[in-house]
């Protein structure tokens, strides 16, 4: 492959919400194994690399195979960094050991369904479209024409837009960000800092595959379908 890519597995110790999710025990192994796995089977990256601020959760990710060629500063482990932080880090310490890329791909280890294939297409999705970056989405469970905010009295009057008030056939098909794939190529991510400029395509994900673990019960729903095998 001419292109070099860096694919950066950004895992935070201390989760609130689901203690030490991104080393929890899903289906016999760390839930970090599944991306990294996924990373590595999918051959596309000339390097994979993970971006923690924990030595325990560096020593899992070393175990599995990956390289992590430096632990995070603290500053950009507190709940408020940014995932943006996370990545220039990650691409100015690689350039510190001159490890250049052409393209980077963020791999959350909270979306352990995401599979080689989807890594490989996000990729030939971004050379066939000639691409600054490529973000990976899946449909809405439920679409957003049916919601609206509530305030304290909790009336329902003009709650749904009755112009918009269709059968679900009819109506038109809403797409989300499901976390698991960020693709984009260095020098436009420097000077831009998002992927959502100028020449960015999403890559559609099924529901499965787009399971993004934040809670107890996100992590037993992964767990179900890998156990079952349920597709």
């Amino acid at each position: 492959m001419d292109d070099k890519i860096l694919a950066i597995i950004p895992a935070r110790s201390g989760s609130k919400r689901l203690k030490d999710k991104n080393i929890k025990n899903l289906n016999g192994k760390p839930m970090i194994s599944y991306t990294i796995e996924a990373a590595l089977k999918s051959e596309i990256f000339s390097n994979v690399i993970v971006s923690t601020d924990s030595h325990k959760y560096a020593e899992i990710a070393e175990k599995v195979g990956v390289e992590v060629p430096f632990i995070r500063p603290e500053k950009l482990a507190a709940d408020e960094s940014t995932t943006n932080d996370v990545i220039l880090h990650a691409i100015s310490e690689m350039e510190k050991r001159n490890d250049g890329y052409d393209y980077f791909m963020l791999l959350q280890p909270t979306s352990p369904l995401r599979t080689a294939e989807n890594i490989k297409r996000s990729y030939f999705l971004a050379k066939e479209k000639n691409a600054n970056a490529v973000v990976s989405v899946c449909e809405t469970d439920h679409n957003p024409l049916w919601s609206n905010t509530l305030d304290k009295s909790l009336s329902l009057d003009n709650f749904i837009d009755k112009k918009k008030d269709q059968r679900r056939q009819e109506l038109p098909t809403y797409y989300r960000l499901n976390g698991a794939i960020y693709l984009a190529k260095v020098s436009y991510y420097k000077k831009n800092n998002d992927f959502y400029n100028d020449k960015s395509y999403a890559y559609i994900m099924n529901k499965r595959e787009s399971i993004d673990v934040d809670d107890i019960i996100d992590f037993k729903l992964a767990e179900v379908l890998m156990e079952e095998n349920i597709e």
